[in-house]
């Protein structure tokens, strides 16, 4: 996502909501509590904190249910509920969903898993981080070169987090103090990088978007340090999904407070539903019956009718392509040029 401020008394009459930068700034306070947290934790809880807290998020069906697979369910939702938008983007939407069936169903007979699993790591990552630099590139205004300078070196330090962090178990002691070390490096020239990149940013407003992005990846790393693995997970997600719903909540009220455009919001009008809840809900919804009852209804249908048991069909299988799906569609739905701005205007 990328942004151009805007005055609100700017937008046209059929635009009345904006999304505010200091709304989206203000999703980033998640970092000092989560490393506060860590730190009473250290000090004073003795380690309780971090005993309760799971290795991995995708420990809890609570975490799946509220982080990551909502907010891509709502965004299959904005794309294909609304017949102008799955017209014009039909085609891609093709194209994609054949190259990654012929990408992992040829590809996993040649490459193996761990390969497979970094490269959606790395996607993943860039897809996170690549929002919040977007998002933030309309306040600071950096040029190019500097905007993907500190772009690249936020999600390559990103990705071995991740790396570090998801497959913790299966590394040696001596790869885990590779990534330890790589990583470190990497934050360490991001900061040199950012503390350059900052002249060219002309309003202490940009500057603090722009530093917010470099502790969003400080912190998940001091969070995998100190084996906080679930704040540090938590952290760039919480941002991220959060600032994903103000866009998504923003573009629908403004294409459909005036007048429904599909049937989601006829119904959610004839039911009395505000426009502000009817996507968060419905997302949130089918997140939690998808991940909770999907691979099991899949398993007992598929053995029943056909006599094979398919597991993990839809965590897997149907979760994983949507998500894929979003980080590729993501890249494209929200450019200047596409239908979906005509929704979306900005204010500080």
């Amino acid at each position: 996502m990328s942004a151009q401020a805007l005055s609100i008394q700017e937008l046209p009459e059929t635009r009345k909501l904006a999304v505010s930068f200091r709304l989206l700034l203000g999703l980033y306070a998640i970092i000092p509590l989560c490393v506060l947290l860590q730190c009473l934790d250290s000090w004073w809880w003795h380690g309780a904190l971090q005993a309760f807290l799971p290795s991995r998020p995708t420990h809890l069906l609570l975490f799946q249910v509220l982080f990551g697979t909502p907010h891509i369910i709502a965004s299959s939702i904005v794309l294909t509920s609304n017949s102008d938008y799955f017209t014009a983007y039909k085609s891609k939407l093709l194209w994609m969903t054949l190259a990654l069936a012929v990408f992992f169903g040829v590809g996993s007979l040649f490459i193996p898993y761990r390969a497979f699993y970094v490269l959606v790591a790395a996607w993943t990552v860039y897809h996170v981080l690549k929002q919040q630099h977007g998002v933030a590139r309309g306040v600071c205004r950096l040029p190019e070169w500097a905007f993907y300078l500190l772009l690249w070196l936020s999600v390559s330090a990103g990705l071995f987090i991740y790396i570090g962090i998801f497959l913790n178990n299966s590394l040696e002691v001596q790869q885990v103090l590779w990534i330890k070390s790589i990583a470190g490096g990497l934050c360490a020239l991001l900061v040199i990088s950012a503390a350059y990149c900052q002249r060219y940013v002309n309003t202490a407003f940009g500057r603090w978007f722009l530093w917010a992005n470099v502790l969003l990846v400080l912190s998940s790393f001091y969070l995998y340090m100190q084996q906080f693995y679930f704040f540090a997970i938590l952290v760039p997600r919480l941002v991220h999904d959060a600032t994903a719903y103000i866009f998504y909540v923003t573009h629908d009220y403004n294409k459909h407070h005036a007048q429904p455009q599909n049937v989601i919001y006829r119904i959610a009008q004839q039911c009395r539903l505000s426009i502000f809840v009817v996507l968060p809900l419905l997302s949130f919804a089918l997140a939690f019956v998808l991940q909770a009852y999907g691979d099991n209804v899949v398993s007992y249908l598929t053995q029943v009718i056909f006599g094979v048991e398919i597991r993990k069909a839809i965590t897997l299988g149907l979760l994983g392509y949507l998500a894929l799906m979003h980080y590729y569609t993501e890249a494209f739905t929200w450019k200047n040029d596409s239908p979906y701005r005509q929704f979306i205007s900005f204010v500080k």
